[in-house]
């Protein structure tokens, strides 16, 4: 293309820009937000002119954002200044401002200040906007010949248009906006370029004359995300018809919590079919895999996931081959489950268990809300019914139908975890009969609280507070771990997720992903550099601190007792899983009893151990290839070569590139023969002969 057809490609696009920002005259836009089929909250839209006001207020969960936007749109549609005020999801103060000078950029938001000079038309990405701002990009896009642009502070923002969606009788265009996140925004425009819709398969943001169509919405999105992974599945699991011999690895064993001298590691089909001596002779038509003396450890397990199709992949590549769902939307997940046992999509093995809500301002949106304990109890045969495992109680549950849904449950098979419901403890939802207890400040804030303070709301994290230096020897306490103790009760910690609720401060790296940072996309690195929690002290910030402290002599003390630890995350990158299990080698666990717990000990608990949970002939071909030894640096969990899941080979360097992060090891050398050996015919037949070529 020469440089005039580019200059007035370019003239054009401006001129596009300039037109589309020049439709913007005075109106209002309405929009409402949907999560899981429920109003949760809104973004109302101030037009006039080229300056957009915008009132953005979420309250699902007894959280979410309220915030105060004002945009002022260039000639070329571009912002030229954006303010935002308010607070973000948890409460911390959001006060970000832009300013466009010609090339000059420039901006302050809670990671601190910022500024360039544009060689080119730059979109600038704000930290805290609405899903209104997509509608702002998507038309700076579109207009752009490309539809690419600079983004600032760094990476590049780009629109794909998908098939268009018809709601109400009128088609609308459809798009994905990529480079903002690890997951695509999917987003409607109408005819004029105005916003209609930001969708996913969980929520939407859709104009509120449209608002009953958000349940179709959700399913398009599913629909539309699963075919998206499905393409990706294909492009990035490799299947081999024949014995995988995985040459010079050192195996370890969670059990003896040993690694154990060089071998060879050979799968057929789904099962690990040997582990032999490093010499022994291959046979002919396999797929040799060079381990160069990298250690083989079993799957990870991250046993608190809400899983969506991209945590799925993203799980793949950390290594995690098997997750415990702890709510979802149920048909999705349902069907997920078969999308990854059918091998559509990339996805570890799921457990799942059903999400049981009561009925409140603040209740959350997963599973089922129940209005009386008839609801709570035909929800949990509902769950029984479909092979669920547990059952999940949350926040806003009413303390009294604990005991007759532990009954059920159990009279059906299922166990029952959770939260602890609030104006109550765990001590007594213990009593009524939970098998384990989720995240440890549901734990702890039962010796801290008051029994009326409510923790339907953020008090449940910024409580947390008064555990720094909480005495774990006193009475209270030692009563709870006591009982823990004595009826096997276990704990999901999820720790590095209050790691980063707790532990996150504006302008620094977030120690929950310093470790791997430097990998993540330039907006992930930019959410990663803020805080989270609310602080307006000094004795804040040290009160989180001492809190943390806390958490870490904590589950010292339970390992120490034998009560069992089962590492969750409640995040969906994966990565967080290898975090948890840093957290507790941090705590002083030796690091072999933190690979049991990541590996064996899930299995063990789930009664699955025979099958899963460790590197042995006849189970299941699901581990990881690492470049390091995790007993000596728990880091070296990064540095993933290669992960098996059911005798699936997946690259993670080639998953990462797929969604923007700088991968963390090379994929070792795989020679795979031209041509598979014939079959033994053993009846006499014309035995199917095999002579395909194997494609890596």
């Amino acid at each position: 293309m020469t440089m005039k057809k580019t200059a007035a490609l370019r003239w054009i696009a401006c001129s596009a820009l300039a037109l589309s920002a020049a439709t913007l005259h005075a109106e209002s836009q309405r929009f409402a937000v949907i999560d899981n089929g429920e109003n949760v909250g809104h973004v109302y839209a101030d037009i006039q002119g080229d300056t957009v006001s915008i009132d953005h207020d979420v309250k699902s969960n007894g959280r979410g954002p309220t915030m105060r936007e004002t945009i002022v749109l260039g000639r070329q549609g571009l912002p030229t200044s954006w303010t935002l005020q308010g607070t973000s999801t948890f409460g911390n103060k959001v006060d970000e401002r832009f300013t466009a000078k010609g090339k000059r950029l420039s901006w302050v938001d809670t990671t601190g200040k910022g500024a360039m000079q544009a060689k080119a038309p730059t979109l600038y990405v704000a930290q805290e906007a609405s899903p209104f701002s997509l509608g702002i990009y998507a038309r700076a896009l579109l207009a752009d010949a490309d539809h690419v642009l600079a983004a600032a502070p760094g990476g590049t923002l780009s629109l794909e248009e998908e098939a268009p969606v018809t709601l109400g009788g009128t088609a609308y265009r459809a798009f994905l906006v990529k480079g903002i996140g690890l997951t695509p925004s999917a987003i409607l425009l109408d005819d004029k370029g105005a916003l209609v819709a930001a969708y996913s398969p969980t929520n939407a943001t859709v104009r509120e004359d449209l608002a009953s169509h958000a349940g179709e919405l959700a399913r398009i999105a599913a629909t539309r995300s699963a075919e998206r992974f499905a393409a990706i599945q294909k492009k990035v699991a490799h299947n081999y018809d024949a014995p995988i011999r995985i040459r010079n690895v050192r195996v370890f064993d969670p059990a003896s919590g040993k690694l154990g001298d060089p071998v060879s590691l050979v799968v057929f089909g789904d099962r690990i079919a040997s582990v032999e001596p490093l010499d022994s002779a291959a046979s002919p038509g396999e797929v040799t895999v060079d381990g160069a003396g990298r250690v083989v450890i079993p799957g990870l397990h991250d046993m608190h996931a809400h899983v969506s199709l991209q945590s799925a992949l993203l799980y793949i590549a950390s290594g995690v081959t098997s997750v415990r769902d702890m709510g979802n939307e149920n048909a999705f997940l349902i069907d997920l489950t078969r999308r990854i046992d059918a091998g559509e999509v990339a996805g570890p093995r799921i457990v799942r268990n059903g999400f049981l809500e009561g009925r409140s301002p603040y209740s959350s949106r997963n599973g089922f809300i129940a209005d009386s304990e008839a609801d709570a109890l035909d929800a949990v045969r509902w769950y029984g019914a479909r092979g669920y495992w547990q059952v999940k109680i949350y926040n806003s549950f009413n303390p009294a139908w604990v005991p007759g849904v532990v009954r059920e449950a159990k009279r059906l098979g299922m166990g029952v975890t959770g939260h602890v419901p609030a104006f109550t403890n765990a001590d007594a939802m213990i009593a009524a009969g939970y098998d384990e207890v989720t995240h440890i400040n549901q734990l702890m804030l039962g010796w801290v609280l008051d029994p009326q303070e409510d923790t339907r709301t953020p008090l449940r994290l910024t409580a947390m507070r008064r555990t720094a230096g909480l005495d774990l020897t006193a009475p209270r306490v030692a009563a709870t771990l006591d009982t823990m103790q004595a009826r096997h009760i276990a704990l999901d910690p999820t720790a590095v997720t209050l790691e980063l609720l707790m532990m996150s401060r504006d302008g620094k790296v977030s120690p929950a992903v310093a470790g791997y940072f430097d990998h993540l996309p330039v907006g992930v690195q930019r959410n990663r550099r803020q805080g989270i929690a609310p602080i307006k002290t000094p004795e804040d910030a040290a009160g989180y601190d001492g809190a943390f402290a806390t958490i870490k002599a904590l589950l010292l003390d339970m390992h120490r007792r034998g009560i069992t630890l089962l590492p969750g995350t409640d995040d969906a990158t994966g990565l967080s899983v290898h975090r948890e299990l840093q957290i507790y080698a941090e705590a002083g666990l030796p690091n072999a009893d933190v690979l049991k717990i990541g590996t064996l000990g899930p299995e063990r608990y789930m009664h699955r151990d025979q099958s899963y949970g460790s590197v042995e002939k006849g189970k299941y071909a699901d581990f990881v290839l690492l470049d390091g030894n995790p007993l000596e640096d728990m880091a070296a969990l990064h540095r993933m070569a290669m992960v098996v899941k059911g005798g699936t080979v997946y690259f993670p360097s080639e998953i990462w590139n797929e969604v923007g992060v700088k991968p963390f090891a090379k994929a070792p050398e795989v020679v795979v023969p031209k041509t598979a050996p014939k079959p033994v015919a053993l009846t006499g037949g014309s035995g199917a002969e095999a002579h395909e070529d194997f494609a890596f």
